[in-house]
């Protein structure tokens, strides 16, 4: 039998995407010289075989070398991991005290956390011929579409790849083969390198206001040098071509982009524009992607074919061959922040990259949030002020429209009706906001009182009418939406509140003839149905757009001029301190969507409070005057950014199990306390029964850091000894962005 192991007595300490903090030690396998951290193994663990990450190749294991198992198989070599990605995910290990495994395999897609290959198929580009070069279109005139395809071609300077193509018509197959029979066209195989082209820019940069150039010049000065810069734009104040012109500079160095989006939705119009400016390799990745598709997407950039990667946080740890910069837009958006497993911020540890990789960190939003503008406040990040609108576009009116005592139509009050007739006559557009899909909230019987609630879940079920269905959106449990009530037999069910459904169909009603889309989680299932009505938007064929929280940010829609908030009161009270800002935030980018062309926009806030102070200070002095209020609330009751905070959740479906395991963490946790972390709780969740399980909570909460941590170091080993830990699910939240 072969030998799997040398004689060189070397131990490879491995980290697997297991939930135990701790390495594993292997004997060195016989092709030993190949490997160093970084790179992938195959590993025997207990009957099975896993991929493993080597960590460190060391001379001694506190295990008798008799016990150990030998690698079986080194993966890859050269490591696919370099020594700074492998410093990132210690350092992300550790403040977020999350398993370095696990950690380690976060960086990875799918599809090589298994046995895949790191060889990526070069992809085919398309060129003109000599003869297509010299051809006269003027010959193809009874062939139109290769007619416009070679006069594509022949304004081209460079080959084209397929998904180039596609963004100028996705119908291109058919003509270019034909072009290729005829000696017009031809394929060829292999990519040039990541910025190699005559001309960077497909288009040229777009003028910019002094603002804009300020910005530009700020970044571009310290290229090559760690700096994290807050660029605050109102909404259309053209923060886009802020990042492109930046990039440009960067790529004319033959260095690397990473763009962070917080939504897939905004993935496809992102990457047209860059398409369309830039003619280097543009990877992209994010969840609807297929598993090869991101892996290839991820070698792409990690063997430096690719100069830009565009994706959402799951792309942040992907490895650059060539850092250049790194830009997250919509820095405040909560998507950042992964809710499960390894629950790390992508913003934050973006942030400590270009701390690692010496290279300049970009935060772009209309709205920053209060941490970010607490760091500018310190001198930690620079602002870079937009407080224009680019071009032509002149700020939206905002406006309160009180509704107390005035005749509703399924949320719509009378003025508002008016206002949408005053727009649709303008052969202008209209967009309706409310975070709510599903016809309604709450099914109440008129006689008795009965409310439909999940059997699950601490929740009302909510009403989808069009599929005659009550849904859970918490556990996702459906039934049959009832004809009688189910208690008394006799009385009327009655629906209660306002979700996107029942909205859609007064619009129907009340403007018939004008075409209504609406756009939530239901209505855009399908694969490339968003991006349909997006395009049908655009080409001014839909008259009223209704949609949820997927319409607040990125999207430009130019003549859509009148923006309506219909139910802006239901973020007003919580009892998460988050939700004042994030209320603002919503508030301020679904304005950003009115009047960013040349037409003056309005922007209409139905409520019953309008009174508010977080609403009157968002119209009468804008979002850098709530935030300076929010923060100064923020430091006296000693919360986040002024103090730092991790939650201990756990759940079960024993409603006392996870209560006595998070008093046991408890009682722990005080013992090891020198008296700088306050503990509140163990308390039940907001919403203490979800699918079935009951969820508590403890928080941790330091106005020192160091010490938060130090706790937690001395903490988290000794959770994992208790016994009750064992028979329940527990996690760690560290800077949690919600208490729920």
């Amino acid at each position: 039998m072969a030998k799997l192991h040398n004689e060189s007595g070397l131990i490879f300490r491995v980290a697997l995407p297991v939930p135990i903090d701790r390495l594993f030690d292997y004997l060195a396998p016989l092709d030993c010289h190949t490997a160093h951290p970084g790179a992938r193994l195959e590993v025997p663990f207990g009957k099975h075989k896993k991929i493993g990450f080597l960590v460190d190749i060391v001379q001694h294991s506190e295990f008798p070398v008799d016990k150990l198992k030998p690698v079986l198989r080194v993966l890859d070599a050269p490591p696919l991991l370099s020594a700074p990605d492998l410093q990132l995910l210690h350092w992300a290990s550790r403040y977020y005290h999350h398993p370095l495994g696990e950690v380690i395999s976060t960086a990875f897609p799918v599809a090589l956390r298994r046995h895949q290959s790191t060889s990526i198929e070069a992809e085919k580009r398309y060129e003109l011929t000599d003869l297509g070069k010299s051809t006269d279109s003027g010959q193809l005139k009874r062939a139109p579409k290769q007619k416009a395809t070679l006069e594509m071609f022949q304004a081209h300077s460079q080959a084209l790849t397929a998904p180039e193509l596609s963004q100028w018509d996705k119908y291109w197959r058919v003509a270019v083969q034909q072009l290729i029979a005829k000696r017009l066209l031809q394929a060829v195989s292999g990519g040039k390198p990541a910025n190699s082209a005559d001309s960077l820019n497909r288009q040229d940069d777009l003028p910019c206001n002094p603002p804009q150039q300020a910005a530009i010049t700020a970044v571009c000065e310290n290229l090559g040098q760690f700096g994290v810069y807050l660029l605050e734009g109102v909404t259309g104040s053209g923060k886009t071509e802020v990042y492109m012109q930046i990039i440009r500079s960067v790529l004319e160095r033959g260095l690397q982009v990473l763009v962070l989006v917080p939504e897939i939705t905004l993935t496809p119009q992102l990457e047209e524009r860059f398409r369309q400016r830039f003619s280097v390799d543009i990877a992209v990745s994010h969840s609807k992607l297929t598993d090869n598709q991101r892996r290839d997407a991820w070698l792409q950039i990690q063997q430096g074919t690719s100069a830009i990667l565009l994706g959402t946080r799951s792309a942040l740890f992907t490895p650059l061959k060539n850092p250049g910069l790194i830009i997250l837009d919509e820095e405040h958006d909560a998507s950042f922040k992964q809710q499960e497993g390894f629950r790390f911020s992508a913003r934050d540890v973006a942030v400590v990259r270009g701390k690692l990789l010496a290279i300049p960190v970009v935060l772009g939003s209309a709205t920053p949030s209060l941490e970010s503008l607490h760091n500018v406040d310190t001198r930690r990040y620079r602002r870079l002020h937009l407080p224009e609108r680019a071009g032509q576009a002149i700020a939206p009116q905002l406006q309160l429209l009180d509704i107390r005592n005035k005749k509703m139509h399924e949320g719509l009050s009378e003025a508002l009706i008016d206002e949408i007739k005053k727009t649709l006559a303008k052969n202008e557009q209209v967009l309706l906001f409310l975070n709510r899909r599903g016809f309604a909230p709450t099914l109440i019987c008129h006689s008795c009182g009965w409310v439909a609630r999940c059997l699950h879940c601490d929740a009302n079920l909510v009403i989808h009418s069009h599929d005659k269905l009550l849904r859970c959106h918490h556990c996702g449990k459906e039934q049959r939406l009832p004809e009688q009530c189910p208690a008394c037999k006799t009385g009327a069910l009655t629906a209660l509140g306002l979700g996107t459904e029942r909205v859609e169909n007064v619009l129907t009603e009340l403007f018939a003839g004008k075409t209504i889309a609406r756009l939530d989680r239901d209505s855009t299932q399908r694969k490339g149905s968003l991006e349909a009505y997006l395009e049908r938007i655009n080409q001014g064929h839909i008259d009223i757009i209704l949609g949820t929280q997927m319409l607040a940010k990125g999207h430009h829609f130019p003549n859509v001029t009148l923006v309506a908030i219909l139910d802006v009161d239901s973020g007003l009270f919580s009892i998460d301190f988050h939700a004042s800002e994030k209320l603002a935030q919503m508030i301020v980018q679904v304005s950003g969507r009115a009047g960013r062309a040349d037409k003056r926009g309005k922007v209409i806030m139905q409520t019953r409070r309008p009174e508010h102070p977080l609403l009157t200070t968002l119209i009468n002095e804008g979002y850098s005057r709530f935030a300076e209020t929010a923060l100064a609330e923020r430091q006296l009751a000693e919360l986040p950014p002024f103090s730092y905070q991790a939650l201990l959740r756990a759940q079960a479906a024993d409603d006392d199990m996870p209560q006595s395991f998070l008093q046991a963490v408890l009682e722990l946790a005080q013992g090891l306390n020198t008296g700088d972390t306050q503990m509140l709780g163990p308390v039940p969740a907001p919403m203490t029964r979800r699918a079935g399980v009951y969820r508590y909570q403890l928080l941790f909460q330091s106005g020192k850091r160091p010490a938060l941590h130090r706790l937690l170091d001395e903490l988290m080993p000794k959770i994992g000894q208790l016994k009750p830990g064992k028979k329940l699910r527990w996690s760690l939240d560290v800077d949690p962005v919600d208490l729920y």
